[in-house]
């Protein structure tokens, strides 16, 4: 692959940009609509992108757009490229978040959007009124990457394996609780052991999820659950709990949210599990980014407790 140095000169910034977006959306129409443009616009960008490498770059396939060898090898180099010209333009602005209307992106989970950020948007509402905010559950493989190349802003939740390669702050430790639909016949207050194990139980089991290890360390303790439905969200649990008499088992922050109206019992596990840490996590190549660090203490103010 040659390109000259016209070619290099007439290099259209934003076309970089959309061989990243194709790149990860893998559709030219998804592309379009994250990236606020008509599909034609897209498709004329990215044939003066295989203009510019002599190389198709994509393949339409059944299963949608996929990179060549070419596209494969521009793929990091660009990425790098186009962050570090985001950070640089960042670091010549000042942020201000009375006028800002820029927009962040959080990775977390589902659980995590129910547990976080109705109270960082509350408090965005009313500090911030234009900046904007965009939630993605990105696989905790790519967390790292998308966080160094400026892809991500800041992630937040469960995160040990992370903190050997970002910068981080703790929010809160919880302890894991139990929960099932209330009924009569229940006991008050505690659960015994044997009581826990006669329940069927939801599982939330991405890999991603601290609550895997849930199972491996009741099994050091001699504890062996009866698992009924394994899901890999917990936004359907509420749902399944209210029609059945399965039990739950979570952080207790997210069982209270879960539980306003009620119609829940949660009780604390008859085991010992250690705390649920969840921490807020963002790169080194950022903290100079006014913006990101001021997010940064937006959410440690908003979501710390001792």
């Amino acid at each position: 692959m040659y390109i000259d140095v016209i070619n290099f000169h007439s290099i259209d910034l934003n076309l970089l940009r959309v061989f990243q977006v194709i790149l990860e959306e893998r559709s030219l129409t998804r592309a379009a609509q994250r990236l606020h443009l008509s599909q034609p616009t897209i498709s004329y960008s990215l044939g003066r992108l295989r203009s510019l490498f002599d190389d198709p770059l994509f393949v339409r396939t059944p299963d949608g757009m996929l990179p060549t060898a070419t596209a494969e090898r521009l793929a990091v180099p660009l990425s790098n490229a186009i962050a570090s010209i985001r950070e640089a333009l960042r670091q010549s602005e000042e942020f201000d978040p009375a006028t800002s209307t820029r927009e962040f992106r959080l990775a977390m989970s589902d659980i995590g959007e129910h547990v976080f950020l109705p109270r960082i948007c509350e408090k965005l509402q009313r500090v911030a009124p234009e900046v904007r905010l965009a939630a993605e559950q990105v696989p905790l493989r790519e967390v790292e990457e998308k966080l160094r190349l400026g892809q991500i802003d800041l992630a937040i939740g469960n995160l040990p394996s992370l903190m050997p390669v970002t910068n981080h702050a703790l929010l809160f430790r919880d302890e894991f609780v139990c929960m099932t639909r209330k009924r009569a016949g229940l006991p008050a207050r505690k659960l015994s052991r044997q009581k826990f194990l006669e329940f069927l139980h939801v599982s939330v089991t991405t890999s991603d999820s601290s609550h895997l290890a849930i199972d491996d360390i009741l099994r050091t303790q001699g504890l062996h659950r009866r698992i009924a439905l394994r899901v890999p969200h917990f936004t359907v649990v509420p749902q399944i709990l209210q029609r059945t008499d399965w039990m739950v088992t979570l952080h207790k922050g997210a069982a209270l949210m879960f539980n306003e109206t009620g119609q829940f019992s949660i009780y604390p596990i008859p085991a010992e599990i250690p705390d649920i840490e969840s921490t807020v996590h963002w790169h080194r190549n950022f903290d100079n980014d006014e913006g990101i660090c001021w997010l940064r203490e937006l959410v440690i103010e908003t979501l710390h407790r001792g």
